[in-house]
């Protein structure tokens, strides 16, 4: 074989073997890591290896936490590291903390991490206090008026209750409850639209921060507005409520005196029927007395002149009560 194939080969198998050796082997880190006057041995990075660890998630941290003076070890950022945490997070909040002079010991940073805290943005908003705006809150004074309440609270996040303890979600539904109980006490919305801090002072004497991972450190109220007369909104549904009720009871009685009035219809036409029916009888029976000597022929005669007198006097009474009602037209 041609000695410069060789020698290619044997330069290509060096750098591969360099290549996996510093891949495996994190030289440059230790010796950045000793630099920065870290001291960590190459053993202790190559274990981390072994343990599936990104060396540079462990030392790059540990670098920054030594120069600022925080006195961590290699274990405690690979235990939070293995756990599941953000190391760069905790040592970045770590450092905040000390340059606000915030008391913040790694155990608790690294649970509030743990627990899915941002513990940076916990520390930034202990020194940075943070405003959350509540929507438009409605209420209803004694009077029936309806009052629109907006307002921002001032909040600073408390480290020894963030593990556990309630979100901003929980401040603004605090803050609403307190507003609508303010706005329904007040005898008239006037009351609210002259002293809007009422609603301030009330809600913070509530203590709404108890059980929560922020301090609030005021309550104010951007707007003010009036909304609908509730009060007589209402009245009006009452009376159109009533309304509609007194229609269907008469209703229900007009259709009472109808059925009433068909029932007592009805009844005239049986009677009618049977009257009919009755004087169907008449001529049968009179046959029949005929027919058995019950009754003679002068009688018969004597009956036919008595209904022809009978039809004879209705009519002449009809004619008169005609003649009577033209005179007085």
């Amino acid at each position: 074989m041609d000695p410069n194939v060789q020698l290619l080969i044997i330069g290509a198998l060096i750098i591969i073997a360099l290549a996996v050796f510093f891949s495996f082997f994190p030289f440059m880190l230790w010796i950045s890591a000793l630099a920065s006057g870290v001291r960590i041995s190459i053993i202790t990075l190559v274990a981390m290896r072994l343990r599936r660890v990104v060396p540079s998630r462990i030392v790059n941290p540990m670098i920054k936490a030594t120069k600022a003076g925080l006195g961590l070890n290699i274990n405690q950022l690979e235990s939070h590291f293995l756990a599941g945490g953000n190391v760069d997070r905790v040592v970045n909040a770590l450092i905040a903390a000390q340059r606000a002079n915030i008391p913040l010991p790694f155990e608790r940073a690294a649970a509030i991490d743990l627990a899915g805290r941002d513990v940076l943005q916990a520390v930034q908003m202990s020194v940075n206090p943070r405003v959350i705006e509540t929507p438009v809150v409605s209420a209803v004074a004694k009077d029936g008026i309806e009052v629109k309440v907006k307002a921002r609270v001032t909040v600073r996040a408390n480290i020894d209750r963030l593990v556990g303890g309630a979100g901003e979600e929980t401040i603004i539904a605090r803050v609403g409850e307190g507003i609508v109980s303010t706005n329904g006490s007040a005898n008239s919305h006037k009351d609210v639209l002259e002293n809007p801090d009422l609603i301030s002072r009330t809600v913070l004497a509530k203590g709404l921060d108890a059980g929560t991972a922020f301090e609030i450190l005021s309550i104010d109220i951007m707007d003010v507005d009036i909304g609908k007369n509730i009060g007589a909104h209402l009245q009006t549904e009452q009376a159109e409520a009533d309304k509609r009720i007194a229609q269907a009871k008469a209703e229900e009685r007009r259709a009472m005196a109808v059925a009433q009035e068909q029932e007592m219809k009805a009844r005239v036409v049986e009677m009618r029927a049977k009257v009919v029916e009755s004087e169907s009888d008449v001529p049968l029976a009179m046959a029949e007395a005929l027919r058995g000597g019950k009754m003679g022929v002068m009688d018969y005669m004597n009956l036919k002149n008595l209904e022809a007198d009978t039809q004879m006097r209705g009519s002449i009474g009809k004619g008169e009560a005609g003649s009577n009602n033209g005179e007085e037209r």
